[in-house]
């Protein structure tokens, strides 16, 4: 990792820079995917099955038996850890349930909204190097608390034309109706315009490689929703000298780990600490399997000394981090000036990896600086909020010069003429009473 060490403030944008790689080619060929499975459906993500997932399949649906298979193969130990993560994160997101209640806005004009779930939702969740079957967890769970009518996963076959059998039983845990093995950007084609076997959705969610991420964005300008423009992982630390070296170098690690365009930040107002993170993170990178990738991800990772903690936090809200784990002394502090985060964890007993897991909050989180602009994946993120209103004739006349007004200003007549017409229709009304009155 690289230590600098006090820098200008004029170099603060350019150190936090994430690992940019070329993307010249890359949305060229990530169209041509896209506009080959919206003509050729299941033929085209048979092609590319074979050409990236080096696996040619039948029947691309996972099927009852696999699923029961998947089931027998798990250990109770992982069974019950899942479930303990389920509980939690069903707890978390439920509480996030709410309608807003009719509110009188003024005498006679009533409002209200009401929580309506996406019908169909695509989830995605990444082969790759790891069985990703917590994300399967953080992304179905609030779809099944928000009642989605029809919730579908993606995720890539391995050689022999399988899922792993850990993210078969998560699905089944969070209410999966469908699994598909499909996987990358033909993936997102399928949720995206439907096939033949793939229905097509309403939202796609889920983290991924470049390719992925693309394939999100293009489809989104015209096709279908998104959660967001998530990149590669990573997490910055904030430490003083209450921070415990150990604790610092697992959590700067547990991001490396993810793979070689993942960043980890240490930001420190102590210089003290320095050494011995460093000295831990070659202690336990060296017991870690997937220390390669770890050990590239480091090489696009920084720990930078500031002075203050204020300036250690505005820093930190231009880095907007999808992961800040804060080891201070006085961490609740900190914490109350952080505006730019996808998720925070205070003190030195609040890993990331507990998020990523069984503490309850999603994992599914806002990268490359999106944080300035968007939450992680939420119970809203599954619901479309519906607004009503019920006006009545009293109601019409207290706004209806307001309204006459502000459309005329426009020089939107219609829309004046639209009050006006019922201003009308009730003076003709209370005319016909009186006369009816009279005689």
């Amino acid at each position: 990792m690289q230590v600098i060490k006090f820098p200008d403030r004029t170099t603060w944008t350019s150190l936090l820079k994430r690992p940019a790689f070329d993307s010249t080619s890359l949305f060229e060929t990530v169209q041509k995917i896209l506009d080959a499975v919206r003509k050729d459906g299941d033929k085209a993500i048979h092609k590319y099955t074979i050409e990236f997932d080096k696996i040619s399949l039948d029947k691309f649906e996972v099927t009852k038996d696999e699923i029961s298979e998947a089931e027998t193969l798990i250990s109770a130990n992982l069974k019950q850890a899942i479930e303990m993560a389920r509980r939690n994160i069903w707890k978390f997101h439920s509480a996030q349930q709410q309608d807003l209640p009719e509110i009188q806005t003024s005498p006679g004009v009533y409002c209200w909204q009401k929580a309506i779930a996406i019908e169909k939702v695509g989830l995605y969740v990444p082969g790759g190097t790891a069985p990703l079957f917590s994300t399967v967890l953080m992304l179905g769970i609030p779809a099944q608390i928000a009642e989605c009518k029809e919730v579908i996963l993606c995720t890539p076959p391995n050689k022999e034309g399988k899922i792993h059998p850990a993210v078969l039983y998560a699905a089944k845990v969070a209410g999966i109706h469908r699994i598909f093995k499909i996987g990358g950007t033909q993936a997102i084609a399928a949720m995206a315009y439907g096939t033949e076997t793939v229905p097509k959705v309403y939202k796609i969610f889920g983290p991924g490689n470049q390719y992925v991420t693309a394939a999100k964005q293009l489809v989104s300008l015209r096709d279908v929703a998104i959660d967001m423009p998530a990149g590669p992982s990573e997490v910055e630390v904030i430490a003083d000298d209450t921070a415990i070296p150990a604790f610092v170098a697992a959590d700067l690690l547990s991001q490396a780990e993810h793979g070689v365009d993942s960043q980890s930040i240490l930001i420190t107002v102590s210089e003290s600490i320095v050494e011995p993170v460093l000295e831990q993170i070659e202690f336990q990178l060296e017991q870690l399997p997937r220390k390669d990738l770890a050990r590239k991800a480091l090489e696009n990772s920084k720990i930078i000394v500031l002075k203050t903690l204020e300036e250690a936090v505005e820093m930190t809200n231009e880095y907007a981090p999808e992961h800040l784990i804060i080891a201070t002394r006085y961490h609740t502090g900190v914490a109350a000036n952080i505006i730019n985060a996808g998720s925070v964890f205070l003190g030195n007993y609040s890993p990331e990896s507990a998020g990523d897991y069984a503490s309850g909050t999603n994992h599914t989180l806002p990268t490359n600086g999106y944080a300035k602009a968007y939450s992680g994946v939420n119970l809203d993120s599954f619901i479309r909020k519906v607004t009503f209103q019920q006006i009545t004739q009293e109601g019409l006349t207290n706004l209806s010069n307001a309204i006459i007004l502000m459309a005329e200003s426009e020089e939107l007549q219609a829309h004046s003429n639209a009050v006006k017409i019922r201003l009308e229709q009730e003076r003709d009304e209370d005319d016909l009473d009186a006369r009816h009155r009279r005689f």
